[in-house]
């Protein structure tokens, strides 16, 4: 046996070697600018390190149209949503085809790379949102993000020669692809299986993660690192968090933990297939996939991102689902447990709203050891006590 292939046959990264960086940027410099939205320059350090394999670029008008009419890309391969690059009208005026033109981060500044153009196209940004999120509605970050940015998109490859810091900042847990693949072949995996997660993680992911261990060889602990909406613990919280989940309750043997800098879409059914997309590329032959898997609010139904899989045709997703149901303490039960194998209702569970659990934080108290373990809850602790006193 062997790792999966990626996603259309083999990796396809653009981010020069690092001796070339100096020669780019000094040329980039030279170069008519886009400023990119933190999305956008996510995506850019995604398709960088060949995360988005087979894409190469910004995608060009064929490719948009058909992942947002049917979730496939021209050539026919399974895509589930827009990697674009916006300008205004006036800016695209003055792009014409051919033409190369510098990408700057717009938040810090940073030159990340060139693209040249392939075409530039108007879009409808409310049939986007209703493809992307299922829904239009102005209070869903994704929304947000697509109705503020300009009208025309940009096509084109790009290459690419930084990483934004993200690679020294988590140094020893930043990967890209060719490097997670090498690693778990170091390791004799052949079946991996990742666990998507922007929240610190409590004794239910646990369970669900060990459920998937149990099923692959290995299992892939993938943090989003990149940027997440208002009120989201930042990723450096959880990042302490995770290590200090991994050093008492995994076992080492059988664990990896790297991150990744993409942003959330907060796309719910539409992202799970992005995920697991991407984690094909990493290496993994499985994901995954809980209740409201990448959603927000109350805009998808709880097991949608499972369901959407059953859209695609066998062997257009490599990296398949491992679709499991809530998990919680029961008290019954006397163990951890979930809505599909646990017969005892809601009174014989401990479960903790978030808002409930930020508050407890912020006193300095401690959740009950069946909602999360020690190790990790005095680490968030001491972040909400700092937010409180202003520090």
């Amino acid at each position: 046996m062997a790792l999966v292939q990626p996603h259309g046959g083999k990796l396809t990264p653009v981010l020069a070697p690092k001796e070339q960086w100096a020669e780019l940027k000094a040329k980039a410099e030279s170069l008519p600018v886009i400023r990119m939205s933190s999305r956008e320059t996510s995506d850019c350090l995604m398709l960088g390190m060949g995360a988005f394999s087979p894409l190469t670029g910004f995608m060009s008008q064929a490719d948009y149209e058909g992942v947002i009419e049917n979730m496939h890309l021209a050539n026919g391969l399974a895509w589930p949503l827009p990697v674009t690059l916006a300008v205004t009208a006036e800016q695209a005026e003055g792009i014409a085809a051919g033409q190369e033109m510098a990408l700057v981060d717009d938040e810090s500044g940073e030159y990340v790379g060139i693209i040249t153009v392939a075409d530039k196209y108007g879009y409808d940004k409310v049939k986007e949102c209703k493809s992307a999120f299922f829904t239009d509605d102005a209070d869903h970050p994704g929304v947000q993000k697509v109705m503020s940015q300009g009208e025309i998109y940009v096509g084109g490859d790009i290459v690419t020669f930084s990483e934004l810091g993200y690679d020294e900042k988590y140094a020893g847990y930043y990967a890209h692809p060719a490097e997670t693949r090498a690693l778990f072949e170091s390791k004799g995996w052949n079946t991996v299986c990742a666990f998507q997660t922007r929240n610190p993680l409590h004794r239910s992911h646990e369970f669900l993660c060990k459920i998937g261990n149990e099923v692959c060889d290995g299992l892939f602990l993938h943090p989003i690192v990149g940027k997440l909406k208002k009120g989201d613990i930042p990723a450096e919280v959880r990042f302490e968090a995770y290590k200090a989940h991994m050093k008492y309750y995994f076992n080492e043997k059988t664990i990896e933990m790297r991150v990744y800098p993409m942003e959330m879409r907060y796309a719910g059914p539409k992202e799970a297939i992005l995920h697991a997309v991407f984690r094909q590329n990493f290496g993994c032959s499985h994901i995954l996939v809980g209740r409201d898997h990448a959603g927000v609010g109350s805009y998808y139904t709880s097991y949608q991102a499972q369901e959407i899989f059953d859209a695609f045709k066998p062997g257009e997703l490599l990296c398949q689902p491992i679709k499991v149901t809530s998990a919680y303490y029961c008290t019954k039960c006397q163990g951890m447990a979930t809505e599909k194998s646990c017969p005892h209702g809601p009174e014989d569970r401990i479960a903790i709203s978030g808002t409930k659990v930020r508050e407890m934080f912020g006193k300095g108290e401690l959740p009950p050891l069946e909602f999360g373990r020690k190790e990790v809850l005095e680490i968030l602790t001491k972040y909400y006590q700092g937010l409180d006193s202003g520090k």
